[in-house]
């Protein structure tokens, strides 16, 4: 009777330690969650003499120096442009994707060489917070921005303007009008099918597909990119030419070329268009930082050019040679990550990327030339799902909706006015292949 008395005290320990553990694992699993979906939900961000409503100029910015990254600063201090400081507000994720994060949580790990990763299936894959001790905490970054909720599950810029402007007479030299559409493959948490488009032969995990509209001596050239899901292999893409009427496949080094003569690289799109393996990344430290996040309709808005039928109004750009979007910027939760490119051929020595901790975004990059040199500053505006428009409200996108890429050694720049739609309807799985660049162009 003893015995079994000190067999069932013994289980009921073991019971009792193993759900305490468990429940320890919860708390934590829990902190980990909160502290990289909802940075704000407890404390706001602040910095001393900052505050909403306030405008940075040349003759306050040297207070807030340490809140503005240094090319940005540049900008200010020459007055070339303003800041306008919004509230610092929450851009919630989608909750299928936050919980998809927690689903895998702990579960995602790096291979040996940069490129490889296993165990993940859908989600933020590397949610805990960056040890600057670990020699690989830039490249988790990078995967959590190539695995982020950027456009979500598909969406469209529909329609989309590029305007290339000198930045000294601010001449517009050209307009370009696109549409561009985004598809994910795989890790699918919204729309149907989740969370893998099957059958999927080529093991994609994303494609690209864009269409020049106007003006005509470009209007029809077309752009497909697939990006498989193996990250060691390499992009497979595609140019049609409208007036040559013929497909061509790209050869690798072109995404490095300036893309219709504009001031991007097809590597730049969305902050970085490439492979995790074409990167070496280092994590430099987390900050405070403004970054430009806004709610659309609360802007004044374009009201000259690109006014859609339905009232839509682009973001409208000042500042020197229209190159700057009239936009807020919002003090917000920064990871800072450089990267370099392996291939020693790259025109780049090096970009820094200032990633948003909640939304993984990339607003802000700077890239620094073969030299060393300062080069080009980009800048992609965030806007507010539910501040944007009806068809963006509550599908935890942070909507892409303005750019300014800037040549400060050309002293040119290409500016964006976007109307991103989150819509299944308009990026249907046919029009992500080969043959409908033909059907399309013939």
């Amino acid at each position: 009777m003893k015995k079994h008395h000190s067999q069932t005290l013994m289980r009921t320990l073991i019971a009792g330690a193993t759900a305490s553990l468990m429940a320890t694992a919860t708390v934590a699993d829990d902190a980990v969650i909160e502290e990289s979906f909802f940075p704000y939900r407890t404390e706001t961000p602040r910095f001393d003499g900052l505050s909403p409503g306030m405008v940075i100029n040349q003759n306050n910015v040297a207070q807030f120096k340490d809140v503005i990254d240094p090319a940005f600063y540049s900008f200010i201090e020459q007055g070339w442009t303003t800041i306008t400081v919004g509230e610092t507000t929450s851009f919630d994720l989608h909750p299928n994707y936050v919980e998809a994060t927690r689903a895998s949580l702990g579960q995602v790990s790096l291979g040996d060489q940069v490129g490889e990763i296993s165990g993940w299936q859908a989600g933020r894959p590397f949610p805990e917070e960056p040890n600057a001790d670990d020699p690989r905490a830039g490249e988790k970054l990078a995967w959590n921005y190539k695995y982020g909720y950027n456009w979500g599950d598909s969406a469209a810029i529909y329609p989309f303007y590029w305007k290339y402007r000198d930045m000294d007479s601010g001449d517009v030299e050209r307009t370009i009008k696109f549409n561009f559409h985004f598809l994910n493959y795989m890790g699918r948490v919204i729309q149907e099918p989740t969370p893998e488009i099957t059958p999927n032969p080529s093991e994609l995990f994303r494609a690209i597909y864009v269409q020049v509209l106007d003006p005509s001596d470009v209007r029809n050239t077309q752009l497909l990119i697939h990006r498989a899901s193996d990250d060691l292999k390499r992009d497979n893409s595609w140019l049609y030419l409208g007036f040559q009427r013929r497909v061509r496949r790209l050869a690798t080094g072109q995404v490095t070329d300036a893309f219709l003569g504009s001031d991007l690289m097809i590597e730049d799109f969305e902050g970085y268009n490439g492979r995790i393996s074409d990167m070496n990344w280092a994590y430099k430290g987390t900050r405070y930082m403004l970054m430009p996040f806004y709610n659309h309709n609360d802007l004044t808005l374009d009201t000259e050019t690109h006014q859609d039928d339905d009232g839509y109004q682009v973001v409208a750009f000042g500042g020197q040679g229209g190159c700057f979007p009239n936009i807020t910027w919002q003090l917000r939760k920064v990871y800072e990550v450089e990267a370099s490119p392996a291939d020693e051929s790259h025109p780049l020595s090096r970009r820094v990327h200032f990633m948003d901790a909640q939304t993984f975004t990339i607003p802000r990059t700077v890239a620094y030339d073969r030299k060393g040199s300062l080069w080009k500053t980009f800048t992609i505006g965030q806007a507010h799902p539910d501040h944007h428009l009806p068809a963006n409200e509550g599908s935890g996108v942070s909507i892409d909706d303005s750019f300014s890429m800037i040549d400060v050694q050309a002293s040119h720049c290409t500016t964006g006015q976007f109307k991103g739609q989150v819509d299944p309807q308009l990026s249907p799985t046919n029009m992500f292949n080969v043959q409908h660049l033909r059907a399309t162009g013939s």
